[in-house]
């Protein structure tokens, strides 16, 4: 689940996306200040647009939102009193999680493609990874579906030249980590590190220790 604010952009509406849905998959379901977005085929709920927020309740922060149990009530509370019988709980994975690349194989259709298969504490995933630093036994920083990056871009499962993956093993740069190399190549973690925790926690911990 990810929780979208920004008053002064786009005005007083808390944006809820559960799944990324194709616009054209989309439905629309309104009842006073909020709307349910769904897929036509499946009705499976992928979000809501929540409208008039102030009126329900403080929001802080802007751009993505953490999906705190604050947060989650205030959802909750807006769409029982619009009529909505949904209720959503908190995810307390963490998006951005220390990873252990269990295995790597090369691509069999792209020369320049490692499939890997990382533990990421209570899952296994299965990564499409085009750095040339990745290697078994690393520890490295895993993007999970429907992270958001520091640059605004969504992780979402894809399928590389024929290969499934779900989630992405990250670079410094792209995760806006300061001084961090600006050359190709993923983030190689220390023995310190501990898989399936959360990599900006340890992270911080770790510099506090300098």
């Amino acid at each position: 689940m990810n929780v979208f604010y920004n008053k002064n952009g786009i005005g007083d509406t808390l944006m809820v996306s559960l799944v990324d849905l194709p616009r054209e998959n989309q439905g629309f379901e309104k009842k006073g200040d909020a709307v349910r977005l769904f897929d036509k085929e499946t009705k499976k709920t992928a979000g809501f647009n929540l409208f008039s927020i102030s009126k329900y309740g403080s929001v802080e922060g802007n751009g993505v939102l953490e999906t705190s149990e604050q947060v989650v009530d205030l959802i909750n509370e807006v769409l029982k009193a619009n009529g909505f019988s949904d209720k959503l709980s908190p995810d307390q994975t963490p998006d951005f999680v220390v990873g252990y690349v269990k295995d790597k194989e090369k691509h069999p259709d792209a020369n320049k493609l490692s499939v890997c298969t990382v533990e990421a504490g209570h899952e296994e995933l299965q990564i499409v990874c085009g750095a040339p630093n990745v290697e078994q036994g690393q520890k490295v920083v895993v993007a999970r579906v429907g992270a958001v990056m520091p640059s605004g871009t969504l992780i979402k499962e894809a399928n590389l030249r024929g290969i499934d993956s779900y989630g992405m093993i990250c670079a410094a740069r792209e995760l806006d980590l300061p001084d961090a190399p600006q050359e190709k190549g993923i983030l190689v973690l220390t023995d310190e590190y501990k898989v399936g925790e959360d990599f900006f926690r340890q992270y911080l911990m770790n510099k506090e220790k300098e």
